[in-house]
């Protein structure tokens, strides 16, 4: 199998843009009718993951160390799209019908014959991941909203009881579903450490186009179900060899998974300083302030500092939250939560201000995580 081939084969696909899952999409439906009911009615995010995930697929197609796990979780992750073993096939015949419609007369039958090999790895590691995970868990586990709490325009805080044992580690996320917006998935982190009453925190900033986001945090109500899906991500959990004190720096809803790791820390004892700088646009974006506060006042290893950067009025701390941050900063790990532009942003800054790679902590956005907030 030619490694370059297919990497500069998907670079001419690829260059056609929105029309390649257009016309993937079109085939696999056309072929087989009955799989269209698995895909949201939407299509739009989907043909995004579908070229996102292939890219990266083909882009690390020499490099299996790290191509496996991301092949593996996808196989997993798929199951709660009720995909089964059968489906792959279907979708091997329509990639490939693809491939040759946009390849034209680059398509030759070594090219073909190396596609085929790849994808054939390919369906075989999720197929064998998912086999695997079906053993000790579901497809998704069910969680019945015990309180929907409107926090500020635009920002929900979900309290959801799972209906049984559901293994998760503070920092981590999982994708969600809602039967308002059937078949739509995205991620969102938990706000909590795992709880003997098995509920799980959830907060959901609305955001524009947003189809699930803006069913949570306007649809919802108290005993509705949610889908859960497992849990994944192990950047923004606190392992074994995290030592010492911590800086925190969250930008908005991205919050949540540091207060998760505040509260696995406010279990286990106070064995470290946490120093938690949370920053919004203006006062009114922060939302859990008084919450966190109440944990500060708790626990006197936790300072939480608020700070805002849009708001003229406001009589705190103004600015962006990884310029107070970077005051504070003494050797610590770092750990980063927020939209993509607010990590990717806080990080370089960090990064400048001489803060070693090994000690910032941030949840790389993938094309596997179509998340809303």
């Amino acid at each position: 199998m030619d490694a370059q081939a297919l990497k500069e084969s998907w670079h001419l696909v690829a260059r056609s843009g929105d029309q390649v899952p257009l016309y993937f999409y079109s085939v696999l439906f056309l072929m087989n009718p009955d799989m269209r009911d698995m895909f949201p009615v939407s299509m739009a995010r989907q043909r995004d993951k579908l070229v996102n995930a292939l890219g990266h697929i083909v882009s690390n197609v020499d490099r299996t160390d790290e191509l496996v796990p991301f092949l593996q979780q996808l196989g997993r992750d798929h199951r709660k799209f009720e995909v089964l073993a059968s489906h792959y096939p279907a979708v091997g015949q329509a990639l490939l019908a693809t491939l040759e419609h946009f390849l034209g007369e680059r398509w030759t039958p070594t090219l073909a014959h190396d596609w085929t090999q790849a994808y054939n790895l390919v369906a075989q590691v999720m197929v064998e991941a998912a086999n695997e995970a079906a053993k000790t868990s579901p497809p998704w586990w069910e969680a019945e909203i015990i309180s929907h709490e409107m926090r500020t325009l635009g920002i929900a805080v979900i309290r959801a009881r799972l209906n049984y044992q559901y293994p998760f580690r503070a920092g981590q996320s999982a994708s969600i579903s809602y039967s308002m917006r059937p078949r739509v998935w995205r991620y969102y982190s938990f706000a909590n450490a795992p709880r003997q009453d098995n509920t799980i925190d959830l907060h959901i900033r609305m955001v524009d186009g947003g189809v699930l986001s803006s069913a949570l945090v306007m649809g919802a109500r108290r005993g509705d179900i949610l889908r859960v899906g497992a849990a994944v991500g192990e950047r923004l959990t606190l392992t074994p060899d995290v030592q010492g004190d911590l800086l925190m720096i969250a930008g908005g809803t991205g919050l949540a998974p540091l207060k998760a790791v505040v509260e696995q820390i406010a279990y286990e004892g106070p064995t470290r300083r946490v120093d938690f700088v949370v920053g919004a646009r203006s006062s009114r974006d922060l939302y859990d302030y008084e919450s966190l506060a109440k944990m500060a006042a708790e626990h006197p290893w936790l300072n939480v500092v608020p700070v805002v950067s849009h708001d003229p009025f406001y009589q705190g701390n103004r600015g962006y939250a990884v310029d107070i941050a970077l005051r504070g900063w003494r050797g610590q790990h770092v750990y980063v939560c927020g939209s993509e532009e607010m990590v990717q942003a806080t990080v370089g800054r960090l990064l400048d201000a001489g803060v070693p790679t090994e000690q910032i902590h941030f949840d790389e956005f993938t094309s596997d995580k179509g998340r809303e907030s």
